[in-house]
């Protein structure tokens, strides 16, 4: 029967299954995991957007307030205090200045003007005032910090500083001037820090300029601006509320450490980030969002994890039973029909023996018949043969008709003569077993000579003994000697005729073993040597060699 693939591999195929549905786990958990990447992507695009569009949208607040401011002090011919405080008061900005420290008035001084400017400022109620750093000899004016609000501590420290003596608030104020619109600078430190300095910042300058005239150097008056520390106007820029928790970092002009203007940091970092590039007041910042590290594997990938985990241990435990099962049906399968291939060769088998043993019963029917003088000796004779083979035959049956001992056969055939065993029979030999039919046969000569020296010879007499020895003379060859002692003499001159005994033991017997039988009549007792084969046990039990 050819035997199918499950049945051929009855590991490999729960392995593969487990295998496959494991598999098909790891796509779908790639799957998920790609999507929800896809979603984390978007989202955080989402809150890059929203976070570029607030910082947006505060600039372009204080952009128009710089610009009201520059539209107002246009008009006039000088900027005083007074003057300034009332245009802030009107702006109605209540404390909040759009995530900026203030605004502030920086008035264009010639340098021959600073004493005469510091001396007014000083008058008008700032006896402190005094520009700073002191111009050099190449500066043909300054531009001081003249007012900066709201008035606070902070903002105290920055007035009376000259911005344009720092090359990056310079070159804003040149590109503002120039262009005349906001400009933004890029990344400073702020007067307001302070002499140990502190986080970085920026600031946004409008130009002002006298009415009537062109927009050149000796036209500009000053600049209104804006002040801003990076992280607070970062911080007011984003709704921390709604937003999902994301780390935070706005760039001046281009992603790198040295131009990092404001951070929110986040605890862990996942690599995976967004950016928007931003242009506030005429300089191009960089905002990059970056997602918080999450677990290796998202809830539902865990879940589909889990449950493919789940079903692939099923679908092993039932194809390893499936395989089982089907590896035991095989096999039993074989199993059976090695019992009938044995069955067949014990029914053929035992037809050929049963013949043979009708054939052997026939022929002593035949010569039994020829030398009876007697019904009754007819009958005599044929029932103790028979009873012979019988004897055997029990034997053969209780060794389920395989090999059968010598010493077995002998003391079944000479159970019916010697009564006292161990004063009318002696047994030698080694361990030596025999084929059905040879035993067959031994057991009917056994039986013949036992017979005749029951009737004749050595066991027809109290004192009379038998001896039967064999010995192995050969690889397959055993040879067993009959010997009787202590009968009555055997006389040559008064011989009795030849009988069946004799025909059988000489002939049929010889015919069976295939080896010639030496029977001697000594006047002092019978002897016989029988040479019997040794076949190996496979040649003859037919159960065991096909199984």
């Amino acid at each position: 029967m050819k035997s199918r693939w499950y049945a051929r591999f009855p590991r490999a195929v729960p392995v593969g299954i487990f295998v496959l549905t494991m598999a098909i786990t790891g796509v779908s958990v790639y799957a998920i995991e790609r999507a929800e990447r896809q979603r984390e992507t978007a989202q955080l695009g989402q809150i890059a957007q929203s976070v570029a569009s607030g910082l947006e949208r505060r600039a372009n607040a204080s952009s128009a307030y710089l610009r009201s401011g520059a539209a107002l002090f246009a008009t006039q011919r000088v900027v005083e205090a007074p003057l300034f405080q009332t245009f802030i008061g009107q702006l109605h900005l209540n404390g909040t200045y759009a995530g900026s420290d203030g605004i502030g008035w920086a008035m264009k001084v010639n340098r021959q003007d600073i004493p005469t400017v510091e001396d007014v400022i000083r008058r008008n109620g700032d006896p402190a005032f005094a520009i700073r750093p002191r111009p050099a000899a190449s500066a043909r004016f300054v531009v001081p910090i003249m007012y900066l609000q709201p008035d606070s501590e902070r903002n105290r420290r920055a007035i009376g500083f000259d911005m344009h003596s720092e090359p990056v608030r310079r070159s804003a104020m040149q590109t503002a001037e120039r262009l005349g619109r906001p400009t933004a600078t890029g990344k400073v430190v702020l007067q307001q820090e302070g002499p140990g300095g502190g986080s970085p910042g920026f600031l946004i300058y409008m130009p002002v300029y006298g009415l009537g005239g062109t927009r050149v150097e000796q036209n500009l008056r000053g600049f209104v601006y804006s002040p801003f520390n990076a992280r607070q106007f970062l911080e007011a820029s984003i709704d921390t509320v709604s937003m999902e928790p994301a780390g935070i970092r706005l760039y001046d002009q281009a992603v790198a450490p040295a131009n990092l203007l404001a951070e929110v940091p986040l605890a862990s970092r996942s690599g995976l980030v967004a950016r928007r590039a931003i242009d506030l007041a005429g300089r191009r910042w960089v905002l990059e969002v970056e997602a918080p590290a999450s677990a290796m594997l998202s809830g539902m990938s865990v879940m589909t994890l889990l449950f493919g985990l789940l079903v692939a241990t099923l679908l092993l435990v039932l194809a390893r039973v499936l395989t089982h099962q089907a590896s035991e049906d095989r096999e039993a399968l074989a199993w059976f029909e090695q019992q009938a291939s044995i069955r067949n060769s014990l029914t053929r088998e035992l037809n050929h023996r049963v013949k043979n043993t009708l054939a052997n019963v026939l022929s002593i029917i035949a010569l039994t018949r020829r030398r009876a003088t007697s019904l009754d000796s007819f009958a005599d004779s044929l029932e103790g043969r028979i009873r012979a083979l019988s004897a055997t035959h029990d034997l053969l049956t209780q060794s389920e008709w395989g090999a059968t001992p010598i010493r077995a056969i002998v003391k079944a055939e000479m159970a019916p003569y010697a009564q006292d065993a161990e004063r009318h029979l002696v047994l030698d030999g080694p361990d030596v077993d025999l084929a059905p039919n040879d035993a067959l046969s031994l057991g009917l000569a056994i039986h013949e000579l036992a017979t005749n020296a029951a009737k004749y010879g050595a066991l027809s007499v109290e004192d009379g003994q038998v001896s039967v020895r064999w010995a192995m003379v050969a690889d397959n060859l055993a040879r067993i000697e009959w010997q009787e002692r202590g009968g009555p003499a055997v006389s040559m001159s008064g011989r009795r005729e030849r009988g069946f005994g004799t025909d059988l033991i000489e002939k049929i017997v010889a015919h069976e073993l295939r080896n010639p039988v030496d029977l001697r009549f000594d006047p002092e007792g019978v002897s016989c040597t029988l040479t019997v084969p040794v076949r190996r046990r496979g040649d003859f039990a037919i159960r065991e060699s096909k199984a």
